[in-house]
């Protein structure tokens, strides 16, 4: 007994010893019942992020052939993509917020609802000026649906638990986006050019109806916690002000407007925006109101340090999909259902390694995700290399294999940084911080694209040369990339000083 008494006592030791772990927290709360249920409405959170972020990878398939079936000019094809991308980014902290005050359950099946519905309206749709406002709409629904489903996870499980679930939902991710591409070619195959675009959005509609069905069932009717707080719309208001008008600019450039006809003074109306959401937060929380994101949250070192770990990092890597795309198709000549599964192994094994990573980042902590941005790094390098000296449709297939070191890096950064980042943000303010994470996730993306877009295209239109505009834009990922390393370095050094001291 002595004997167990003390390993017990050893245990708890290494635990306060490791600073960048998950720190540990009480059982899961009686009112989830049972762990079979927990885990039950979870599969339903995956199944909803699922359908939300298939539709991000298996719509650009469906760009030519929406391109000819509705005579769309670049213009609205730019809109059918970016509008979206704009929409999704804008509403996700206000959803957020909206699901801490009103139930996340109750905003889950109002986001199903919604996105179900607009995806009809997609594929209904009969011109192209139709199509892009029916997807500002579906953006809208799955900005509104996400964000519960990382306050869901927050609100169901606890400790190494809520670790093996961001694990499975990264895991999630990294198969929705493998199978997109090659999901939508096989709609397009089956149901024809002209009506096959319109299958990519209605496949939607039966999924959504099941996921809707059993999220009546399945989610936990949990009381919502500060239900009588009035909402922030001022704030909100600014906010979203701040976010629209710095994304339009980067999606304008990166979706094909060009730098040269992108309304960059808009970033001014974005950093005004901002400094009056900041100035008006402060005011409204001294005035005893309840802000959309407080000083305590934006106080909390591990959820500002991870937070600008993941906006770094989603500027960097979200790069390499577009950059393998042009080089793949214009370069090398492949067709897209080919290009898709050049880029199939990369996704597939960040699923893999996701799925690993939820039992790996509760002993690891922080320096997991530095062990996958290092291997995320090393990949690139070997594809810049490797893109510039080897030529023709061989570079294609060792491309394949060298992005499965990126891609299982990748695994186990995105997944473990999201659990560590919102691991000591209290429950009753998941939404809005899990909304906040992603729109920073999203403004890293919008930047980081159009970043090394815009020198890929600077590079080929001096060279001509589109492994060399390759190299170059591939560049400008590793160097963010590296930005992103550095900040998880130091996240990880002051984790170990604020434990020794």
């Amino acid at each position: 007994m002595a004997f167990c008494r003390t390993n017990a006592r050893r245990r708890r030791s290494h635990t306060r010893d490791r600073p960048d772990a998950v720190p540990p927290e009480p059982p899961t709360p009686p009112e989830d019942e049972s762990s079979r249920q927990r885990w039950s409405a979870f599969a339903v959170c995956l199944a909803a992020g699922f359908l939300t972020l298939l539709d991000v990878s298996i719509v650009n398939v469906a760009l030519p052939s929406i391109d000819r079936a509705l005579s769309a000019d670049p213009a609205q094809v730019q809109w059918i993509v970016a509008g979206y991308t704009l929409a999704f980014g804008l509403v996700l902290v206000p959803a957020g917020r909206l699901g801490d005050l009103f139930g996340r359950r109750r905003m889950f099946l109002i986001g199903v609802t919604l996105f179900a519905l607009t995806s009809a309206f997609c594929g209904a749709a009969q011109s192209a000026e139709m199509l892009a406002l029916a997807r500002v709409l579906q953006g809208v629904a799955a900005g509104t649906l996400n964000p519960q489903v990382i306050a869901l996870i927050q609100e169901l499980f606890r400790g190494p638990e809520r670790a093996r679930a961001f694990g499975m939902f990264g895991a999630t991710v990294g198969i929705s986006t493998a199978i997109g591409p090659l999901l939508g070619g096989a709609l397009i195959a089956l149901f024809g050019a002209e009506e096959g675009w319109r299958a990519v959005f209605w496949v939607n509609v039966p999924v959504g109806a099941v996921v809707l069905i059993l999220a009546w069932r399945l989610l936990p009717r949990l009381q919502p916690t500060g239900r009588k707080v009035g909402i922030d719309v001022a704030g909100l208001v600014l906010l979203g002000i701040t976010v629209l008008a710095f994304m339009l600019p980067f999606v304008e450039s990166s979706e094909g407007g060009g730098a040269a006809g992108a309304p960059w003074w808009l970033l001014a109306v974005s950093a005004i925006a901002g400094t009056a959401f900041l100035w008006w937060e402060r005011r409204y929380e001294k005035a005893g109101g309840h802000p959309v994101i407080t000083r305590d949250l934006l106080r909390t070192p591990s959820y500002t340090r991870g937070a600008t770990v993941g906006m770094l990092y989603f500027a960097g890597f979200t790069g390499i999909f577009l950059l393998a795309t042009l080089y793949l198709q214009s370069g090398l000549g492949l067709a897209p259902w080919q290009a898709g599964l050049v880029l199939t192994p990369f996704a597939l094994a960040g699923a893999v390694s996701s799925w690993w990573s939820g039992r790996w980042v509760a002993r690891a902590g922080r320096r997991l995700v530095i062990a996958g941005a290092a291997l995320m790094i090393t990949g690139v390098v070997i594809a810049d290399v490797l893109v510039s000296v080897v030529d023709g449709p061989a570079a294609a297939w060792w491309l394949a294999g060298v992005l499965v070191i990126s891609g299982f890096g990748n695994g186990i950064v995105i997944s473990p940084n999201q659990a560590l980042t919102l691991a000591d943000v209290p429950v009753h303010r998941a939404g809005v911080a899990g909304g906040a994470l992603q729109t920073g996730q999203r403004v890293g993306t919008s930047v980081g694209v159009a970043a090394s877009a815009s020198m890929f295209f600077a590079t080929l239109a001096t060279t001509g040369d589109y492994g060399h505009a390759m190299s170059v834009g591939l560049r400008v990922v590793l160097g963010v990339l590296l930005l992103a390393l550095i900040v998880a370095v130091v996240d990880q050094r002051a984790r170990g000083k604020a434990a020794g001291a």
